[in-house]
């Protein structure tokens, strides 16, 4: 990095904010002593004003001390949601200039180290300093699938790499892959570091429950500390699941780990989740004789892994899931993916491919007893992945076709069939469609399968 360089990251997530602080330890943004660094906070929920803030959050103050100061995008942008604006062409250069001033950036070079490219608050920053170098990292597994839109060639041109967490060690992303943008991991040992740090912050468990405790939480009884974590993640919001549906879920996911040998567990809602939530599962611990504690603390679900240490943590596709089995050796388990392979719209929704990471390569609960590492095949899996990712998005992932029908036509089967629509792969022209509907697909398809057995 030069030197008087500022960098400046954006996160609307701890866990993004310490997937950076990571990197920052790793030294894979240069010495300290080279750069500025600033620390833009977006807080993308439907009300913001309503919304926890980052800074409210549990573990927030490790996390910050990595950067030079910290400032709030909401603030400078009221009354436009950081979600949904973006600034019109002919004030691009007025709105660099205001920036710079506001943020004493001066007339320097800059980074810009942002979640993504193709969405706003990431996708106005990149327009308005539209001379910086442009950093992305992943919060998350949605890395692992294809870039959502086309980038304009001058913004692509800018990017420099993809920082991402080994979450499916092995497995590379397919994100920015069409513009030649390289994948650079952040080391999970560094970010381990970090997590243990969030966790030394965060407060501890409820201690044991007394008369009049508040409704929708109950500590842990006698027999210890929960051993199973629950993972909440609203998929109402989504409206992915019904309220109803979500809540069903959640008590399955309670069954099974009460079926599973764990007497007291720990339900981690969405921040955003109804309080309702908390008070069905109650009743359905008490029907099952499960002791629950509620986490309402604004902290992130791993804080509860270095504090806690459970034998078990269950969800749906929580990112949180993979990084309890990869950072810390945590068992998981899976509930509800076969249906949310389903009812996700459209296709190319970009949850498809958590999903299907998820659903693919952890146990579902009460299945094949849960491991501390998921059980893969990494070629299998990024076989499937390219597969799914040019079904997503075919028209700016051209260059997958020819993998995606060599892996359709071998591994399509009554076990992956899920991952698919049948729809898609006929208006594709790809082996599991509708041959007859689609002119010269037998063809094609004789094709691919010749060349297989060569």
């Amino acid at each position: 990095m030069h030197e008087h360089r500022t960098q400046i990251f954006e996160v609307s997530t701890l866990y993004g904010a310490a997937t950076l602080a990571a990197a920052l330890d790793a030294g894979q943004f240069g010495p300290r002593a080279g750069a500025r660094r600033i620390l833009l906070v977006a807080n993308n929920a439907a009300v913001p004003e309503t919304a926890t803030q980052l800074p409210e959050m549990h573990g927030w103050s490790p996390v910050a001390a990595r950067f030079d100061e910290v400032l709030d995008y909401n603030h400078e942008f009221r009354p436009h949601h950081p979600a949904a604006w973006h600034p019109r062409g002919p004030d691009v250069p007025l709105l660099q200039r205001l920036l710079r001033g506001a943020w004493d950036l001066g007339d320097g070079p800059l980074d810009l180290v942002v979640e993504s490219v193709t969405a706003p608050p990431a996708k106005a920053l990149v327009a308005i300093f539209a001379d910086a170098d442009v950093h992305v990292y992943a919060d998350g597994l949605m890395s692992y699938g294809p870039t959502r839109e086309r980038l304009p060639q001058h913004v692509a041109c800018r990017v420099q790499r993809l920082l991402h967490l080994d979450l499916v060690p092995g497995l590379t992303p397919l994100l920015l892959t069409e513009y030649g943008v390289p994948a650079e991991v952040v080391p999970n040992e560094a970010f381990r570091a970090v997590l243990d740090e969030v966790s030394a912050a965060a407060p501890g468990l409820p201690a044991e429950a007394a008369d009049g405790e508040r409704e929708g939480q109950r500590a842990h009884d006698g027999d210890g500390a929960p051993t199973a974590v629950l993972l909440g993640q609203y998929l109402a919001a989504l409206n992915i699941l019904t309220q109803a549906e979500e809540e069903a879920l959640h008590e399955r996911m309670l069954r099974g780990a009460a079926a599973a040998g764990h007497t007291s567990v720990l339900f981690k809602p969405h921040p955003t989740a109804p309080a309702r939530y908390s008070t069905v599962l109650q009743k359905a611990a008490a029907d099952a004789g499960v002791a629950l504690t509620v986490q309402e603390e604004p902290m992130l679900a791993e804080a509860l892994y270095g504090t806690l240490r459970p034998r078990l943590v269950v969800g749906c596709f929580s990112t949180a899931m993979l990084t309890a089995a990869t950072c810390y050796g945590i068992p998981v388990a899976r509930v509800g993916t076969e249906t949310l392979l389903e009812r996700l719209t459209p296709y190319q929704n970009s949850n498809r491919i958590p999903v299907t990471i998820v659903d693919s390569i952890v146990p579902e609960l009460g299945g094949t007893p849960a491991a501390s590492s998921p059980a893969r095949d990494t070629a299998q899996l990024a076989g499937l992945l390219t597969a799914v990712g040019y079904c997503m998005q075919a028209d700016n992932h051209a260059r997958l076709r020819a993998p995606a029908q060599e892996w359709l036509a071998v591994h399509l089967d009554a076990g992956t069939r899920r991952y698919f629509k049948r729809k898609r792969l006929t208006a594709l022209g790809l082996p599991g469609g509708n041959l007859g509907r689609v002119p010269n697909a037998r063809r094609a398809l004789g094709k691919v399968r010749r060349a297989l057995t060569k």
